[in-house]
């Protein structure tokens, strides 16, 4: 402990002798640090946001029955032609209907399951929305908008309205900005809805919802699943999809290939659906990653710079020292521990910059009519940043300071006392 407190001692004055140098060097790291705490935080909030449009309303797992072309042509079935490769051109979907086949009793059992948070019905189908002389085509999905809240946060993207008023209106719509700017529409008005089989439906308009994606603003709306299977004209066993919500994602994969095989239905993934949206976030962190690792490095090289300079200064302390007694790897030890005190100092003061900058960030107002919900720019104050910021600091000073330490350690006193 002596010994440590003895070297901590003449390293505190080696730094302090060169104080400019000293403070130029925390500095590239303080600055470094504070670059990769801001770089990161913003970046990762930002990515959490855009994956967020998607990601907070998209299944873990999407069961439908898919409209596949049939594979059971009568040439497959022919005897004679078993042998010889058949090429049979325009196959056309077999004939089978969108809903999902007892697919309530499908809910019970994914209900039961203890990896699965919830799953929950949807009825979705293609309309036109008339208002007057206006024709819109659209989208129409048949929800029960609470499930829908609990377990999709389908409540965050509702601008004006609430679940609840859709849940006790049967004759009650949520229409998506877009479609309601393009039809002068207001919560109160009325639209009418054209079915696949010709009939006009009135709603009533109790709220609007916008997701920030204009494509799926401009189409969709929600109603309850009780009003999308009245618009059909089909009873209450009719349901076209099946959302889940795992406790863990990571069992999504595994989970839609188990559905898909014992139910002969459709399931897709949410890394599946949504394997766009990982490679961007992926890349742009790769980026902040790349970005953040450069200015420590170059902080480093001043470092490096600065403490070999030091050395060529010190030559005749570090004779004495040598002469007093003080061994090579005492000499190393006392040069590497005057670069992690400037990784430390620098680390540090960087943390409490990149703190500061990243809550005056997250303060600053950030409103697009593309994110209603979004009232500030997204930062995001993992503290695995600042644990990551940290390490890297002590780690790029340690490396910038062995070699200078190294070349200390095997200087001769006997030369440079004989070159006094």
């Amino acid at each position: 402990m002596k010994w440590f407190l003895i070297i901590l001692n003449i390293s505190k004055t080696h730094l302090l002798s060169r104080i400019k140098q000293t403070a130029i060097a925390a500095l590239g790291v303080t600055f470094g640090i504070g670059a990769f705490i801001i770089l990161m935080s913003f970046m990762t909030g930002l990515n959490d946001l855009l994956d967020g449009l998607i990601l907070n309303r998209t299944p873990h797992v999407h069961i439908y029955n898919e409209i596949t072309p049939n594979l059971n042509q009568p040439a497959t079935l022919y005897q004679k032609l078993a042998d010889n490769m058949n090429v049979i051109h325009s196959i056309k979907p077999k004939q089978t209907q969108a809903k999902i086949h007892n697919a309530l009793p499908i809910m019970n059992y994914l209900n039961n399951d203890k990896k699965v948070k919830g799953a929950i019905p949807q009825v979705k189908t293609q309309v036109f929305y008339t208002a007057g002389a206006i024709e819109i085509n659209g989208v129409v999905t048949g929800i029960n908008p609470m499930d829908e809240s609990r377990l999709f946060n389908f409540n965050n993207y509702i601008i004006d309205g609430t679940p609840q008023a859709l849940k006790n209106n049967l004759n009650g719509i949520l229409l998506g900005v877009g479609a309601a700017k393009k039809m002068s529409l207001k919560i109160g008005d009325r639209v009418q809805l054209a079915t696949p089989k010709g009939d006009l439906i009135p709603l009533k308009i109790v709220g609007f919802f916008q997701s920030g994606l204009g494509e799926i603003d401009n189409i969709q709306s929600y109603v309850n699943i009780k009003t999308a299977q009245r618009i059909l004209g089909e009873n209450s066993n009719y349901i076209t999809d099946i959302n889940v919500k795992l406790f863990d994602i990571e069992n999504s994969v595994a989970m839609s290939k188990a559905i898909s095989r014992q139910f002969n239905l459709t399931a897709i993934d949410i890394n599946t659906a949504n394997a766009q949206f990982e490679t961007g976030t992926d890349i742009r962190n790769l980026i902040s990653y790349a970005v953040s690792i450069t200015l420590l490095v170059v902080a480093g090289f001043g470092i490096y710079n600065i403490l070999n300079m030091m050395i060529y200064e010190k030559m005749n302390d570090i004779a004495i020292l040598k002469a007093t007694g003080f061994s090579g790897f005492d000499v190393k030890m006392i040069f590497i521990s005057q670069a992690l005190i400037i990784g430390f100092v620098g680390g540090i003061l960087g943390l409490i910059i990149g703190f500061g900058m990243s809550k005056l960030i997250d303060s600053l107002p950030f409103e697009t009519q593309a994110l209603p919900t979004i009232k500030t720019f997204p930062v995001n104050f993992d503290y695995m940043y600042y644990v990551v910021g940290i390490f890297f600091a002590m780690i790029s000073t340690f490396f910038a300071g062995y070699l200078p330490a190294r070349k200390a350690q095997n200087i001769d006193p006997v030369e440079i006392i004989r070159g006094q």
